[in-house]
């Protein structure tokens, strides 16, 4: 049998930051690996020293993971963000240095549609106003303003993993559900799509944003959108920060176009708990504010740190990239009697002619190989016969084109 791990798993040096739940410390130790813990997020020299050792990094939304820290890094082999998105790192830098980031898209699904249906009544009741209310000591029972859902109509801006669930969920609250995406989606249950974003402003009681942050989606919801709402239109956001221009939602809110609001991110968020908070939005009737809190439940938190950990292992150990956001996707599956290389390299015409040259010069046999490429790189993996597998390796990295080269087992 051959030696299917060429580097010692215990030499691999693993951190994982921020208080990274442990079902992803569980699941690199039955993969054989160790794994050192650290509470806090990294930043600056913490952050810089670690990543002058470790091959992997796993973050969640605190450590900002930027191009000079990775360019300047000196074994790092992947980075896993554990949370839903990779605002923290810089996917480009990245890419350009040839390593693979993974997250974890859809593991949190669950816990966010729950919030944003929960919102949804609680804004429907003016729970969050009842609540303070009642524990300042006043007594105020009414049925003004109180609503039900049922019958009511969601607009789901954004219909993807979670705005689905979101829509399945308010249906079975008795919910009429439109949604909005860029991109054709095939509707769930009897949820219907429009044709354009004023189509469900005008339809719909509820608006909730599931997007993502992009030039497109910036301000979103600004001053004009607003006013094609409906009037006293309540507005979920558990999406991104700078989808909503707060500003214009505090107007909506004060002159009564806006019923009431729902927010869980922000444009600005503070790097660390119990640090001060500001929001224009503090102190306005029927809003909601919460801490950033949508994939926050510990389900969500342990699913998380499995798909990541997952991730992570499959690119250790056979050189997979499915999922990763930032790289070609690429998995290959593992032949006997081969020594298997990975190669990354400038996707730039000639390099995959450079690479066959070597094979041909050295007269290696080739058992199978895959690449995949995007517009930055190109990332090839091959299992070739183990007796010249050491030159083909030592050949390749030696190419201009090449990135990174290695022999994975």
């Amino acid at each position: 049998m051959y030696n299917k791990f060429s580097y010692p798993k215990d030499k691999i040096e693993i951190v994982l930051s921020e208080k990274i739940d442990k079902a992803a410390c569980d699941t690199f130790a039955e993969n054989g690996y160790k794994v050192t813990e650290i509470n806090e997020a990294l930043e600056g020299e913490g952050l810089k020293k670690v990543l002058e050792t470790a091959h992997i990094i796993g973050v969640r939304s605190r450590s900002k993971v930027t191009k000079d820290l990775i360019l300047n890094s000196k074994r790092l082999l992947s980075i896993g963000c554990f949370t839903v998105g990779t605002d923290q790192v810089d996917l480009d830098g990245a890419r350009i240095a040839g390593i693979p980031v993974f997250n974890a898209p859809h593991s949190s699904t669950r816990s966010v549609a729950e919030l944003t249906l929960a919102c949804i009544i609680s804004l429907s009741r003016k729970l969050g106003d009842q609540n303070i209310q009642m524990h300042s000591g006043s007594w105020d029972k009414s049925a003004g303003g109180a609503l039900e859902v049922r019958d009511k109509t969601l607009g789901i801006i954004g219909y993807g993993h979670i705005g689905q669930q979101v829509g399945l969920l308010a249906e079975s609250l008795g919910l009429n559900v439109y949604f909005y995406d860029i991109l054709k989606k095939l509707p769930l249950g009897r949820a219907k799509s429009v044709q354009s974003l004023s189509e469900l402003y005008k339809k719909c009681d509820y608006i909730s944003l599931h997007v993502p942050a992009t030039q497109e989606t910036e301000n979103i919801i600004c001053e004009s959108s607003i006013k094609e709402m409906k009037k006293g239109a309540y507005i979920i956001n558990h999406s991104r920060g700078k989808v909503i221009n707060l500003y214009s939602l505090v107007d909506g809110i004060k002159n009564g176009q806006i019923g009431g609001a729902a927010l869980d991110v922000f444009p600005s968020e503070p790097n660390k708990n119990s640090a001060p908070f500001t929001s224009p939005l503090q102190g306005l009737p029927n809003v909601i504010l919460t801490p950033h809190i949508g994939g926050s439940t510990l389900e969500a938190q342990k699913n998380i740190g499995i798909e990541v950990a997952k991730s992570l292992i499959s690119f250790l150990d056979v050189g997979s990239t499915l999922g990763a956001v930032n790289f070609p996707n690429v998995f290959l599956p593992s032949h006997e009697k081969t020594h298997r290389i990975l190669n990354i390299h400038k996707n730039i015409p000639g390099a995959l002619s450079e690479i066959t040259q070597v094979i041909s010069e050295v007269g290696a046999n080739i058992e199978s190989q895959y690449l995949g490429t995007n517009s930055d790189v190109g990332y090839l993996i091959m299992d070739i016969n183990q007796d010249v597998s050491e030159e083909i390796r030592k050949r390749i990295a030696e190419l201009p084109k090449s990135i990174k080269t290695r022999m994975l087992f």
